[in-house]
């Protein structure tokens, strides 16, 4: 078997090259945090098949802005500081503060109460408008919990509707 159809030298240059992601993410916001005067702490990761880069710190809320929007904008950015860099698209995921953490825990929560009540009623349930990063949360547990879903609509206003069986 050559080096190239071996799975195990497959998978560290995969994790490298997230890894290289996670670390021009870190530079670029590194510089964003001089230039805007904010104190914060970068954390890095790599979780599942993407890099994710946290910014840790009190009094970030400027940073992630309502409903997340600016947190949003900065993601999209770095993931473009990214492209720059390696000239291949990136799925980097940043959280600002925890507000992702904490986004994913109640949306997982949703996932659970709309699946009981799915199983129990037997019809579909749709949920509000989500952004892609909230419907895949959602997804996922939906998986978890033994149901299935899928997204409808057009962005911005694309939703999960949960499926009975």
């Amino acid at each position: 078997m050559s080096e190239e159809e071996n799975p195990a030298t497959e998978r560290p240059s995969r994790i490298q090259r997230l890894e290289q992601e996670g670390d021009i993410a870190a530079d670029y916001l590194e510089e964003l945090l001089d230039i805007a005067d904010v104190d914060g702490d970068l954390d890095m990761d790599v979780e599942g098949d993407r890099a994710a880069v946290a910014i840790l710190g009190s009094d970030l809320d400027q940073l992630i802005g309502p409903k997340g929007e600016v947190l949003e904008a900065l993601q999209e950015l770095t993931r473009l500081a990214v492209y720059r860099e390696t000239g291949e698209r990136s799925r980097l995921m940043l959280d600002i503060g925890g507000h992702r953490a904490a986004q994913r825990e109640a949306l997982v929560k949703l996932a659970e109460e709309t699946v009981a009540a799915v199983k129990d009623s037997g019809e579909p349930v749709s949920l509000d408008p989500m952004s892609p990063f909230e419907r895949k949360v959602v997804h996922d547990a939906v998986a978890a919990a033994g149901c299935t879903s899928e997204s409808e609509g057009v962005e911005p206003r694309r939703y999960v509707v949960v499926l009975p069986g």
